[in-house]
């Protein structure tokens, strides 16, 4: 359940974030905690301090709410992998530790995103095509960029031919784990670690390890 308190301190502590971001932030965390089918927009409205006529106001329907929520969490993760892909300066090795550690960096940020994901997935199909759609307006991009990447540097003998998409999906299911996982990996890891965070940043180290002995020629 949202903690009302804590979300008006953030209001007070952010005055700049205006009102549509307000209950973006708000409903984000709603549909998180309760999955699509039970959150509430009269909750959300409460969390932000405004009417339910206002929250309607800007955004109409709960559907269209979670639409636009969806749009920005895949822009944000799209800006965060696409960045090093396209910056022609940074070396291979750089590049690929970038978008790891990018994308580790945005699961981190957002901890309880991927089991929600995979949860709405499994339960909404609606849900599930209109993720996935999103997903196919980058992703085929993405993966062919990074094959010119990996083939250019194959050549060069930087590091070995392997297919993108295939590395891809070794890199989302390294980083994922940790996060889908974090309840178990708390438990079992507690106090062999000083901090989940300090497990966290050793774990997004291996990550980068283990992709690059997979690459390497």
């Amino acid at each position: 359940m949202i903690n009302i308190n804590v979300m008006r301190n953030k209001q007070e502590e952010n005055p700049h974030i205006d009102t549509e971001q307000k209950i973006i932030l708000a409903a984000k965390q709603e549909f998180i905690t309760k999955g699509f089918a039970g959150a509430r927009t009269t909750s959300i409205a409460e969390a932000v301090g405004v009417t339910h006529a206002m929250l309607h106001y800007y955004f109409r329907t709960k559907e269209k709410l979670f639409d636009r929520i969806l749009q920005d969490v895949i822009a944000t993760l799209r800006q965060a992998l696409f960045t090093p892909l396209e910056d022609m300066s940074l070396p291979f090795d750089v590049m690929i530790q970038n978008i790891i550690e990018r994308h580790f960096d945005f699961l981190a940020d957002n901890p309880d995103l991927p089991r929600f994901i995979i949860s709405e997935v499994y339960s909404n199909q609606n849900k599930a095509t209109q993720f996935t759609e999103k997903l196919r307006e980058y992703a085929p991009i993405f993966i062919s960029a990074m094959q010119s990447k990996i083939d250019y540097a194959a050549e060069k003998g930087i590091c070995r031919k392997v297919d993108a998409g295939m590395l891809l999906i070794d890199i989302a299911s390294l980083n994922l784990f940790t996060f889908m996982a974090s309840p178990i990996i708390k438990t079992a890891f507690a106090g062999y670690y000083e901090s989940f965070e300090q497990l966290l940043a050793c774990r997004k180290v291996e990550n980068y390890d283990t992709i690059m002995r997979k690459l390497k020629p």
